[in-house]
């Protein structure tokens, strides 16, 4: 869960994290940082106490990750308020979710399941992502598309519907502080 962790906040603020005053103003300014610390720790030791502190501030930021996600190394949160990631999601390594996406379950019909992500996948501002579908890696999302199929590697996902554009190293620029 630390080794997680750090990553994560390596990913967040491009320095790394060390016990010191530095990483304790991060802590008090950043308040996805504390989420994905209290997240990260939940699902490793999911005792009542991590819960309920994980529950304050997902009320409290309106960030809602289920515990039953599965999230790889290097996530990072950008503009961390109202992002929805459903129970049984994978999401991949080196991820950006920002303001407002969603990401969860179609309940029916042929694509009806949860999305797997790939790695360095950058998901933009009130997308959404549903259904059993796969998102390959380095893939962008743009803000406000709608993302029901599949999207091979190397693609960005502009509109609603969504359409695909293929596009080599689709993320580069956004995605920072990469973890190999």
């Amino acid at each position: 869960m630390r080794k997680l962790f750090k990553e994560d906040y390596y990913r967040m603020t491009g320095t790394v994290y060390e016990t010191g005053l530095r990483s304790l103003a991060q802590w008090f300014i950043s308040h996805q940082i504390r989420y994905v610390y209290w997240w990260r720790k939940a699902n490793k030791s999911p005792n009542i106490l991590n819960r309920i502190i994980l529950k304050r501030y997902s009320k409290k930021y309106g960030l809602e990750i289920s515990t039953g996600a599965k999230i790889g190394r290097g996530l990072y949160l950008g503009h961390p308020y109202n992002i929805t990631v459903g129970g049984g999601v994978k999401i991949g390594d080196n991820v950006n979710l920002h303001k407002g996406c969603t990401i969860g379950r179609e309940n029916r019909g042929k694509r009806e399941g949860v999305p797997t992500i790939g790695d360095n996948v950058a998901i933009g501002i009130n997308a959404t992502v549903i259904g059993n579908i796969h998102i390959g890696n380095d893939v962008m999302i743009a803000s406000n598309s709608f993302v029901n199929f599949d999207v091979p590697d190397h693609s960005i996902v502009i509109g609603n519907p969504g359409v695909i554009h293929h596009k080599e190293n689709a993320t580069e620029g956004y995605i920072a502080f990469c973890i190999k």
